[in-house]
């Protein structure tokens, strides 16, 4: 792949992930295997009030082709074909349901030195039609996205938005929702050593000027030990840890309190095993 400016679902995204990523607040467990020959068995567990529900899927890797199925408790099945180098620089992937027969999608990626285009259709009569591209290079980069639903000739989507990535900050500046939110973010790399970063990102409401803000930051406490903090101006506080016990295994525990409504408070367990 060209090395360029990323899709346009990158602009924000590092300051997106510190302060949403991995937080979760039900008792999950996922086991992943791998053999030699590229094939991955992944299961999920999920708590769901007094039962578990589960999620098995599979992925295999062949040259430049990948091939993931999923099957869920009410055995829906869930494929994806993906495809690189098709043509330069590009990745190609069909997706589809059974047995929801309208489920199936076509994405096309392509990456260049200077611009990067995503692109999908619903395999539908009436699809839906979405489009997003970014021009720039590694560190700046500007871009937009539009979806057009052919069921009922409207646009359903249209974002813009500006990015710039340095080593020790990133920072965006967003016009979403069909141009009524306003959002900017920015994450700061206070110690690449430890792995300390501070992350904020304020939304501004362009029709009933309403106004949020939540600010995050993670810290290594040791080479395997992660811990994030996160605070919303609406008064919850949300913590996480995460223990990495071997490479790629990780156990994370996530809490979220309201001072307003103790009672409302929610944690969270994950466990995911890789063989």
């Amino acid at each position: 792949m060209a090395k360029g400016p990323g899709p346009f679902s990158d602009i924000g995204k590092k300051a997106r992930d510190l302060l949403t990523r991995d937080y979760n607040y039900d008792e999950k467990f996922t086991l992943t295997m791998l053999s030699d020959n590229g094939l991955a068995l992944t299961t999920t567990g999920l708590k769901r009030g007094q039962f578990f529900t589960g999620d098995l899927s599979t992925q295999y890797k062949s040259g430049n082709t990948t091939v993931d199925v999923k099957v869920d408790t009410n055995c829906n099945i869930t494929s994806t074909i993906t495809v690189n180098e098709i043509f330069p620089s590009s990745k190609t992937a069909l997706s589809f349901k059974i047995p929801d027969h309208k489920s199936g999608k076509l994405e096309v990626q392509y990456l260049h030195d200077r611009a990067a285009i995503n692109s999908s259709i619903g395999l539908t009569p009436t699809p839906l039609l979405e489009f997003s591209a970014a021009v720039g290079n590694g560190e700046v980069s500007l871009g937009g996205e539009v979806a057009f639903d052919t069921a009922t000739a409207s646009l359903t989507k249209y974002n813009v938005g500006i990015g710039l990535t340095k080593e020790d900050y990133s920072a965006a500046l967003m016009v979403a929702d069909k141009g009524e939110t306003l959002k900017a973010s920015y994450l700061h790399t206070v110690n690449p050593v430890n792995g300390t970063a501070v992350a904020a990102e304020i939304s501004h409401k362009l029709t009933t000027y309403e106004n949020n803000f939540t600010i995050g930051s993670s810290h290594f406490v040791d080479p395997y030990t992660m811990v994030k903090t996160r605070f919303s101006n609406d008064g919850k506080v949300a913590m996480l840890c995460q223990r990495q016990w071997r490479p790629k295994s990780l156990m994370t525990f996530s809490a979220e309190m309201d001072p307003k409504t103790v009672s409302s408070t929610r944690f969270g367990l994950a466990v995911a095993l890789r063989s």
